[in-house]
């Protein structure tokens, strides 16, 4: 399963760049060159196929990708979660606590466009990064709340796992500990980098 997301993710990212340079390299010859016009000129039929490839490789492409990540780390952790515990291999919703987390996920996200359609309502281009952050910042607080509950619902209290050969006893909020951490580590490493890499900061404009 895993396998063919990532496949079908090459195949859009690797098929949709090479499309795209085709099509941006044999627009820009025949309309700045021979036309004399300007990049991405409507005049110019290629931008269409350019414009095509764009959203071939960076919006299909990328949710492919993004899909096959999802899909492989989900397999991987119901591969370990079934072959290294004992105490939650017989527990179905012990077994499925990464898939519900991810379920749980997509019902974090649908209540979270609610702030950006009714309370954070954007009337300016400005106010678009703004709303998006605070949107993130508030994804990311319940999603934390929501893994606290399914960690203390779908999990034992406690339950033993093989570490290298060695039996080791895990309590379910070092799990939800593990995963809170990856949450808020995402959403930092998201701020920071865009610290230094926006030109709204001064690491830039200096």
């Amino acid at each position: 399963y895993g396998l063919g997301g990532s496949s079908m993710a090459l195949f859009g990212r690797v098929g949709g760049g090479i499309y795209t340079k085709a099509a941006d390299v044999g627009a820009d010859l025949v309309g700045k060159i021979e036309q004399n016009i300007p990049e991405d000129d409507p005049r110019n039929p290629a931008v269409i196929a350019d414009n095509v490839g764009d959203n071939v490789g960076d919006i299909a492409g990328m949710g492919s990708d993004l899909f096959g990540s999802y899909a492989e780390s989900s397999c991987a952790a119901l591969v370990v979660a079934s072959i290294s515990s004992f105490g939650i291999n017989h527990e179905f919703t012990a077994i499925l606590y990464p898939l519900i987390i991810s379920s749980v996920g997509i019902l974090v996200c649908l209540i979270t466009t609610l702030f950006a359609t009714d309370f954070f309502e954007i009337k300016a281009v400005k106010e678009i990064e703004p709303a998006l952050k605070k949107q993130l910042v508030i994804s990311t607080a319940l999603m934390t709340v929501a893994v606290a509950v399914v960690s203390w619902v779908a999990l034992p209290s406690s339950f033993t796992i093989f570490d290298f050969g060695a039996q080791r006893e895990v309590k379910n909020w070092q799990l939800f500990l593990c995963v809170s951490v990856g949450l808020w580590a995402g959403l930092i490493i998201g701020f920071v980098t865009e610290y230094y890499t926006s030109n709204a900061y001064s690491p830039v404009q200096d």
